[in-house]
């Protein structure tokens, strides 16, 4: 008996108001917000990718294939969280392979797969498949064979093949641009069709989660870039990283611009629901809100980056403040989704109550947990930079054309 009346003092002291039983304990926890946040990544890495081989930006030469690379290596841990979360992960699969189209969740398995499979994999594969059919010859033991299966066991780098490689992969890369959209913008679908949540159901709310997903992507592909150039103890090209830090500035702008107008709009229309996102704006999610992601991951990196638009300061200043830059708006980014996903559920939909949320330290919702599934995309990063360094490519030798 004491226990139990211990126990209920405990679920009421998260409580504040009057919120229904169902209310008092969130049922997305921190998997559900690296969910959108992976997702994004790959949607940005992918659009910065095709800006150097649709839109010819050459400039951004240096870090195609790191970008490449990065989209895949997140994209296949991006629904990973999603099975960790679920209580019957074994069953996963079958939202991919059930056609079932009155669920968005069903429908995000059909759009994972398509450009998982028909996007990634194929442009890469168009992409390094010469470099692969060389590098087995190079190579010996395990690492030929792997060479000869990853190239399907194809030998001909004639220049009518080669073409025809290239033609294919700008094909795919067509395709991809507008599937990368439709993937994040997707996500952000997914939160804004819940009509329920008056947190989520915005109009908006799918370009916003686009726009954020670019922001992401393109910092995340800096800071690789910055490191990796670190690691290998070659010279970082600066006019690359220049242009990708514009290019970061001009969509953090609109992202900022987006985040605001669904502010305004939502101030202006003032609904029934306007009291209780205010105290919780101004309460709750007033450090998460305001200082990590607006402050930490928006109006610094943005000051910061529309300074350089104007003054350049050396080449050793602006790396480690580029860097840095990355990093917050990685920051912020993340703070963006915990907002969304954690944000929503923190109040009542009688809209006269809070509840309250803490994370673990262990456990499938824990820190732990979150933490495995943001390093493993860059142990699988590594690995791919092992096998298919893009940095190699210009070394292969053209004049081969048979193994």
């Amino acid at each position: 008996m004491e226990n139990h009346i211990q126990n209920l003092h405990e679920v009421l002291s998260q409580v504040e108001g009057y919120v229904y039983p169902n209310e008092i304990e969130l049922n997305w926890s921190v998997l559900i917000v690296l969910y959108p946040y992976i997702t994004g990544l790959v949607a940005g890495a992918f659009i910065l990718a095709s800006l150097e081989r649709i839109f010819k930006v050459h400039i951004l030469k240096p870090t195609y294939g790191i970008a490449l690379l990065t989209a895949l290596s997140f994209m296949l841990v991006a629904t990973l969280p999603l099975v960790s979360h679920l209580g019957r992960p074994e069953r996963a699969y079958e939202i991919m392979i059930t056609p079932h189209l009155s669920s968005a969740m069903a429908i995000f398995g059909f759009v994972y797969l398509w450009y998982l499979l028909v996007v990634l994999l194929l442009e890469i594969w168009f992409d390094y498949r010469r470099d692969m059919v060389i590098w087995a010859s190079q190579s010996t033991g395990f690492k030929k064979s792997l060479y000869k299966a990853l190239s399907l066991w194809t030998t001909d780098i004639s220049p009518k093949a080669i073409a025809l490689d290239d033609k294919m992969g700008y094909i795919v890369t067509l395709i991809g641009v507008p599937s990368a959209f439709l993937l994040h913008g997707y996500v952000g679908f997914i939160f804004g069709s819940i009509k329920a949540n008056p947190w989520w159901s915005t109009v908006l709310m799918p370009v916003i989660f686009l726009f954020s997903a670019i922001v992401s992507g393109i910092a995340l592909v800096m800071m690789i870039y910055i490191v990796l150039s670190k690691i290998r103890k070659i010279k970082i090209d600066m006019n690359c990283l220049d242009t990708i830090a514009s290019y970061l500035f001009y969509i953090l702008v609109i992202d900022f611009v987006l985040e605001g107008l669904d502010q305004i709009h939502r101030i202006y229309e003032a609904e029934e629901s306007f009291e209780v996102l205010h105290k919780l704006v101004f309460g709750k999610l007033f450090y998460t809100l305001f200082i990590f992601q607006g402050l930490i991951g928006t109006i610094i990196p943005l000051v910061t980056l529309a300074t350089f638009q104007f003054y350049k300061p050396k080449e050793n200043i602006r790396k480690p403040i580029y860097l840095i830059t990355a990093i917050l708006v990685l920051i912020g980014v993340f703070f963006m989704r915990w907002n969304v996903v954690v944000g929503g559920q923190l109040f009542s939909k009688s809209f006269y109550g809070y509840t309250s949320f803490k994370i673990g330290l262990i456990g499938t919702e824990g820190y732990l947990m979150a933490a495995v599934w943001l390093i493993v995309p860059f142990l699988i990063l590594g690995f791919l930079l092992w096998l298919l360094p893009p940095w190699k490519k210009a070394d292969s030798e053209p004049e081969i054309s048979e193994v």
